[in-house]
């Protein structure tokens, strides 16, 4: 059987590389969900986050976040290169780095949405730099990591709680809400979303093709998401376990849209393509937390549930004035939530409260964390573009070009 060995290792890394591949597409699936979803004198600024962030994070976790995440290297320069073999792997390590850098950049995605409109470029960048090299990280040190940080429990690992975030309804998505949540607090809602006398006012998106382009971008790389968080596929067992898994992100995203735009269809009495859109990623949020362990036909439920909870979620954050052009909070952060919340249902050796323990302590220390950092930067730099900025749009401020010249008049 010794000889079989050279074409696990092969198999189970090409599947680690084209997986991680998968998950590098959902930052386009950032950038067109999001720039569908800002008005068009934003395009621009809200396209460069999301391409910029992205290289930020991988330089970042390769220069320290891999190393302080699973002790790699010390805590500078991450150490990736090498056989797996000589460490009893079945994948090469730079594989292994691959897949988790591109979860560092989604995570991050998720803050540009939210804050979308009126922050700052460089320091929305210089908070990504934090994010991705320091606040994941250390997070993800005491679940994905399996260790102990500043004396604390590790949620995961043989030592710990037994909490488990099979691919990061937590550990990814309700972190990345938690710390855009602390960014839209000190950052205040956008000019004119809401009125004197309490009224909310639709600011509606430039568009909707793109913001639907960018979801089914999201449903396809979420694929990889989930299904690359097997680790591996060279045996039956895990075989079985990977088809399992992306039946049942497919069904749970199925379930959250279906359900969500019958919601909609009820409350506003119109099929309300944005809430569709957003009820299908709160599905695929909601499974990932434990998409190995449901029937496809629960994952659906889920997927619903997660549907029905992220159209109430978006109503009342938006009543409570925390401004989230995209719904990021609500999709992420709430649906993220369930996620975890509904593990103990179908895996066994969960409990609800283990659960819940991990999702206050990624929310806390993402949650105060960023709050600090946002808070310095306000202070050092400001986190708000002026006014007159705004009203103009942050593109011609933040970038100098327009997205679409044509239509503004710029391109003549």
């Amino acid at each position: 059987m010794e000889e079989l060995f050279p074409i696990k290792y092969a198999l189970d890394t090409f599947y680690f590389l084209v997986m991680g591949a998968l998950v590098m597409w959902m930052a386009a699936g950032f950038a067109m969900l999001e720039a569908g979803l800002v008005r068009s004198k934003n395009t621009v600024e809200i396209l460069t986050k999301n391409i910029v962030l992205y290289a930020i994070a991988c330089i970042m976790y390769l220069v320290c976040g891999y190393s302080i995440m699973y002790g790699s290297a010390g805590y500078f320069l991450s150490g990736i290169m090498g056989s797996g073999v000589d460490g009893g792997s079945t994948y090469a390590p730079s594989a292994d780095f691959f897949f988790q850098v591109v979860f560092v950049a989604t995570a991050m995605s998720i803050v540009s949405g939210a804050v979308a409109e009126r922050m700052k470029l460089w320091a929305f960048l210089a908070f990504a730099v934090v994010m991705t090299a320091f606040i994941y990280p250390m997070e993800g040190k005491w679940t994905w990591g399996a260790s102990s940080v500043f004396g604390m429990y590790s949620l995961m690992g043989d030592d710990g709680l037994g909490f488990k975030d099979f691919a990061g309804s937590g550990i990814v998505h309700l972190a990345g809400a938690s710390a855009a949540l602390a960014g839209v607090m000190l950052l205040g809602a956008r000019k004119g979303k809401y009125g004197k006398n309490g009224e909310i006012n639709a600011i509606p998106g430039a568009n909707l093709p793109l913001a639907t382009l960018g979801t089914f971008i999201l449903w396809l790389g979420w694929f990889g998401f989930n299904g690359g968080s097997q680790l591996v596929v060279s045996s039956v067992n895990d075989a079985n376990a990977v088809a399992l898994i992306i039946v049942n992100t497919n069904m749970a995203a199925a379930g959250g849209c279906v359900a969500a735009l019958i919601l909609a269809r009820l409350m506003f009495k119109k099929a309300d393509l944005t809430m569709a859109l957003n009820g299908a990623l709160a599905g695929l949020v909601a499974i990932t937390a434990s998409p190995d362990t449901p029937s496809p036909v629960l994952a659906t439920l889920f997927g619903a549930i997660a549907g029905v909870i992220v159209v109430f979620s978006i109503v009342v954050i938006d009543k409570l004035k925390i401004d989230d052009p995209v719904g990021a909070i609500s999709v992420h952060g709430v649906a993220g939530f369930f996620g975890l919340m509904i593990v103990p249902i179908t895996a066994d050796g969960t409990s609800f409260f283990v659960q819940l323990v991990g999702a206050v302590t990624i929310f806390v220390w993402v949650f105060v964390v960023s709050l600090i950092v946002w808070a310095i930067l306000k202070a050092v730099m400001g986190l708000r573009v002026s006014e007159e900025e705004e009203y103009e749009g942050v593109d011609i401020a933040e970038c100098g070009m327009d997205a679409y010249p044509e239509f503004t008049g710029a391109g003549k």
